[in-house]
């Protein structure tokens, strides 16, 4: 027997991909390279943002290297599952912002056939891990974890190190707030006074 004879291909399914690292380390970058060969490819694509991101521009994705794609600003998770509609391919960034509904929104739209890339900080500032980014990354089929270079070492760097003393979880900020770190530096940035 055949496995292509197991196989029902009248059942599309689409997946979840999730890019996960550090600040710095290219997340958007990939996303956006990702979203543009689905373009050559004549993919239908949407791309989404937390409305509260506004670093850059108020409305495209736009990455630290200034590579950018259009996207739609959204309050909430669940207007991403109102908006996507009649598309290929959904783009999300900096998913670690959004509501806990965005694991749902994204199993949702992988369900409905749509291939969803979700880029994110997978840990705070203080190396735990960032809002709904694990439970993004248990569910997805694919993970891709990338890395800065830590300022301090030059090894890879796998944390967002804060530079100032606010307790705020969410900050945003760029080199003047934040810098890569590697283990060994993030350790002994945190642990200074002892």
């Amino acid at each position: 027997m055949f496995l292509e004879n197991t196989v029902n291909h009248k059942e599309q399914f689409g997946w979840i991909e999730v890019i996960c690292g550090s600040m710095f380390s290219g997340k958007t970058e990939e996303l956006i390279r990702r979203l543009r060969r689905a373009q050559i490819a004549k993919q239908r694509i949407e791309i989404f943002k937390p409305s509260v991101d506004t670093r850059y521009d108020e409305e495209n994705v736009v990455s630290h290297d200034e590579k950018y794609i259009r996207s739609t600003p959204v309050p909430a998770a669940a207007n991403i599952r109102l908006l996507a509609n009649y598309v290929d391919v959904v783009g999300i960034d900096e998913a670690q912002f959004f509501d806990d509904e965005i694991v749902s929104v994204c199993n949702d739209l992988a369900n409905k056939g749509i291939r969803v890339i979700v880029a994110g900080l997978d840990m705070d500032f203080k190396g735990k891990p960032f809002g709904s980014m694990p439970n993004l990354m248990a569910t997805a089929e694919y993970v891709t974890k990338v890395h800065a270079i830590c300022t301090k070492t030059g090894n890879l760097a796998h944390y967002s190190h804060r530079k100032n003393d606010s307790e705020k979880l969410v900050m945003l900020g760029e080199n003047e707030n934040y810098e890569p770190l590697s283990r060994a530096a993030f350790y002994k940035a945190n642990n200074k006074n002892n």
